[in-house]
């Protein structure tokens, strides 16, 4: 789906006012805020609509609707060492427009790889993780794993008796064994640039 630069600004705009307002904006207040007239909105807005990205109700005001599945970027949050752990970074400011790839009910963020201990499960040095962000995963599920030193890595998850194994998919390293982990979040898909 293609948003232009001035959709992908309005929808943007609405989505940062229903959540500082808990309503949506007026067609006059969302051409106020991008210096055009009421008609150029609502020519957008019905552009939205066509495209699945908000609804609304006919002869009301502030019925602008987005569908839960309908944010269409993902927070760049920084990298995750795949290798040895080491502090994660969090960076703001950046997004990914993914969401009609990665569905998920809960937040998700992306991360960039560092480090090949997962090259089995086909996560390699350069990737970009999308996480579903959750604080608990089952038996065998790839996840970001924040340390009790405050180092966080990505491994396949394993809950054994006594401890917690951190398994790396990469035959010629070891695995991580600790007591507690923080787990931020699991991961549910890979995007690679070739």
């Amino acid at each position: 789906m293609y948003l232009t630069d001035k959709q992908l600004a309005i929808f943007n705009f609405i989505k940062e006012y229903r959540a500082e307002h808990s309503y949506s904006p007026t067609l006059d207040e969302i051409a106020k805020e991008f210096g055009v007239t009421k008609v150029t909105i609502y020519e957008h807005v019905r552009a939205l609509e066509k495209k699945g990205i908000i609804t609304r109700s006919k002869y009301q005001t502030r019925s602008i609707e987005i569908p839960a599945e309908s944010s269409l970027a993902i927070p760049f949050s920084g990298y995750i060492h795949a290798g040895l752990p080491l502090e994660a970074i969090e960076q703001e400011g950046e997004s990914i427009a993914l969401d009609s790839l990665f569905r998920s009910d809960r937040p998700r963020f992306a991360l960039r790889v560092k480090g090949n201990s997962m090259i089995e499960e086909q996560i390699r040095e350069g990737d970009i993780v999308i996480v579903e962000k959750r604080d608990e995963a089952r038996n065998g599920e790839s996840v970001i794993a924040l340390l009790e030193n405050g180092e966080a890595t990505l491994k396949k998850f394993y809950q054994e008796t006594t401890r917690i194994r951190l398994q790396p998919a990469n035959d010629q390293l070891d695995p991580i064994f600790v007591d507690t982990i923080d787990i931020q979040g699991v991961v549910i898909g890979v995007i690679r640039a070739y």
